[in-house]
């Protein structure tokens, strides 16, 4: 049973949360204090409920809080080492926890016990955080906020600075809170509801101040030829150069990408002063962790071509990559953890957008907002002062400190498929949706192209929301709609790894009833529309310079001579030797290409359930119901064909297993002696 003090933390934390004004995504944590009854002793025991290490306020549920008894915790100031051995201090929470003690505790545990108050709120809002890393934030806080809220200089998040907050708490019995230098704020209250009201009473009152004593014109003039495109021009050379940019930022490791053109982000780089300010970087540790410290800005106007702005890129990157290891390498130190890789988090367009990159797609579209704030944050600075982020020796300690280190450590084993983008045509239904419902379950984002939009867009939300899978509508006979679905997987995961040409029709019909008409559909379809996405695909593969896998759904009857099926068998006999065409072709970029021959799928697939199973059923003489039976009898197995058996055989090519076949099809037939490949 949820204790009244953490449902009202759950509360307040879910609120605070999903305001984006209030913190960044993960961002901040929040506590309360209350009395339990000690099963053991029978005695009420002061306990604190707050946030544990990850998770997000927004989201925040009782399995997210740790808790803690709050006597054992304050005694450890009896034992606190000193500033240069505090991360001791998170492994000490451990002996502190009631009961199983719930969540991991965080590092910022201690702001929250320490403080004689029994509920603290510490957050990341862009104008609390603009007051925080102004040049002049001492004064300006007092400005703002006259005695109600203390500057607290930088310090890295410890126990020390929940002692120090303690401190000034103590020392200051009017203040409701602290603006942290560099950092973020810290509020407290009475009660919930109290504390909740005093973080965002310093939250309004710096937005306030900012809006009524800013400069217009926070950026500096307009930069001339740096304005945004046209939204459609913008887009498509978003799109052209996604990417070359997602090989760039995946040089150490492969990452997923997101894009955005945000009104805020176009103009950022529309403006004088953002090379500037792009090169101080971040400031809150949640900004950079995200971003890395600073972004790869390209400095070429927004009409720059593709080609220009491609080289350009690529000299970029290597003066980054050098710079990131010079960073590295300045403030490591013997025990430091290994360099994590030398790519931008971030790389800013001019005229065009943002793409932000990470393991997963949240954790790339996080970052892109993350970096949004970072711009808000500059903004408010520059209003009001100068922008000036903690230095970059401090930035080196958060971003490789040990704690972190540990946290990285932690997460869990990335699946098969993780940080792969797919997009599968015909994946509305049948063996499509099967091969996109896998993929997304091996840790793909995934594309589902469709006839049908939205039957797309129906069987993408099924897999989860955006960041795992997108619908888009796309007729595979049109170069120009196959170019359109290309490009919103590249605008919506910044690329392409894995393509499945799957989408096709049957016509079942003998040669002397099969008209010309019935032969160009299932050959523009299957055999052209199966180039054509290749085609598209190949470019973006080429570009990228990560390799990638085009599979074909072919058929056995690509090499069984089957009764009625003149034009059907005949495009996937086309098929089929497209993989060997393109293997060998593609071969030098690192490119696998290869087919899966499944036969009898019934159960589940639009091919079948549109007329076609009541045809190949009386060419055989059963009812249709027992079409799948019929086809299972006849195999050597002597089992059914489902979806899903050859969506395990497009996980299983595309995975870590095979990675050096290529020109291969794969029977999924349950064994037709007939179609045995020779």
């Amino acid at each position: 049973m949820t204790s009244q003090a953490a449902a009202d933390l759950i509360a307040r934390s879910n609120r605070l949360g999903s305001d984006p004004k209030n913190t960044n995504y993960a961002g901040g944590n929040t506590s309360a204090k209350g009395f339990e009854t000690d099963p053991v002793t029978g005695e009420d025991v002061e306990l604190m409920w707050v946030k544990g290490s990850g998770g997000d306020l927004g989201t925040l549920k009782e399995s997210g809080l740790a808790v803690l008894r709050v006597d054992r915790l304050r005694a450890l100031r009896n034992v606190y080492p000193g500033v240069d051995r505090e991360d001791e201090m998170v492994a000490a929470f451990d002996h502190t926890l009631f009961g199983k003690g719930g969540a991991a505790p965080s590092i910022d545990t201690a702001m929250h016990g320490l403080v004689d108050a029994n509920h603290v709120d510490h957050l990341h809002p862009d104008s609390g955080i603009a007051i925080a890393t102004a040049a002049d934030g001492e004064e300006l806080t007092t400005k703002v906020y006259g005695d109600r809220v203390v500057w607290v200089p930088w310090r890295r998040p410890g126990f020390q600075l929940g002692l120090d907050i303690a401190a000034i708490k103590a020392e200051n019995p009017d203040a409701i809170g602290c603006i942290l230098g560099g950092h973020g704020i810290t509020a407290w209250g009475d009660t919930s509801d109290e504390a909740e009201a005093n973080s965002l009473w310093i939250i309004d009152t710096a937005a306030a101040y900012i809006a009524d004593n800013g400069k217009a014109d926070p950026f500096g003039p307009a930069l001339d030829g740096f304005a945004a495109l046209p939204e459609a021009e913008r887009r498509a050379k978003a799109a052209a150069l996604a990417p070359t940019i997602r090989g760039l930022a995946s040089t150490d490791k492969a990452q997923v990408g997101s894009f955005t053109d945000a009104d805020v982000v176009l103009d950022f780089l529309a403006s004088a002063e953002h090379p500037r300010l792009a090169a101080l970087g971040t400031s809150c540790p949640d900004h950079f962790l995200r971003t890395k410290v600073k972004p790869l800005v390209l400095d070429l106007p927004a009409d720059a071509s593709i080609e220009d702005s491609i080289a350009r890129l690529k000299v970029l990157h290597e003066e980054y990559r050098a710079d990131y290891a010079a960073y590295y390498d300045r403030n490591a130190s013997p025990d430091s953890p290994a360099m994590r890789g030398a790519d931008p988090a971030i790389v800013l367009i001019p005229g065009v957008g943002m793409f932000s990159y990470g393991a997963n797609k949240q954790t790339a579209r996080v970052a892109g907002e993350f970096y949004i704030n970072a711009i808000n944050v500059m903004r408010g600075a520059e209003s009001l002062s100068t922008y000036a982020p903690i230095d970059e020796v401090e930035k080196f300690r958060i971003e490789y400190w040990a704690l972190e280190e540990a946290k990285l450590q932690r997460l869990p084993k990335p699946k098969s498929h993780a940080s792969r983008i797919a997009l599968v045509t015909g994946a509305a239904s049948g063996i499509g949706k099967a091969i996109a419902t896998r993929l997304a379950a091996e840790g793909a984002c995934v594309v589902i192209a469709d006839l049908d939009l939205e039957k797309a867009q129906a069987a993408a939300a099924e897999l989860g929301g955006t960041d795992v899978a997108i619908g888009v509508q796309a007729n595979v006979t049109s170069e120009a709609e196959i170019q359109a679905g290309i490009d919103a997987a590249l605008l919506a995961f910044g690329g392409l790894d894995l393509v499945v040409n799957n989408a096709g029709l049957s016509i079942s019909k003998p040669l002397l009833e099969t008209t010309e008409k019935d032969w160009d559909l299932q050959h523009d379809v299957m055999a052209k529309g199966s180039f054509l996405v290749s085609k598209a695909a190949a470019r973006v593969l080429i570009d990228q310079e990560m390799g990638g896998d085009i599979i074909y759904i072919s058929s056995k009857n690509s090499v069984f001579a089957g009764p009625n099926n003149i034009a059907y068998s005949a495009t996937k006999a086309d098929q089929a030797h497209q993989v060997r065409l393109l293997a060998a072709e593609l071969g030098e970029y690192g490119v696998k290409v290869n087919g899966i021959n499944p036969d009898g799928v019934v159960r589940g697939s639009g091919i079948f359930a549109g007329g076609w199973g009541a045809k190949r059923a009386a060419v055989y003489g059963v009812p249709e119901e027992e079409l799948g039976a019929y086809y299972a009898q006849r195999t050597l197995l002597k089992r059914e064909v489902l979806p899903e058996n050859v969506a395990n055989a497009v996980a299983v090519l595309t995975g870590a297993d095979l990675t050096h076949t290529t020109g291969l099809h794969i029977p999924v037939d349950a064994g037709v002696a007939a179609a045995f490949l020779r």
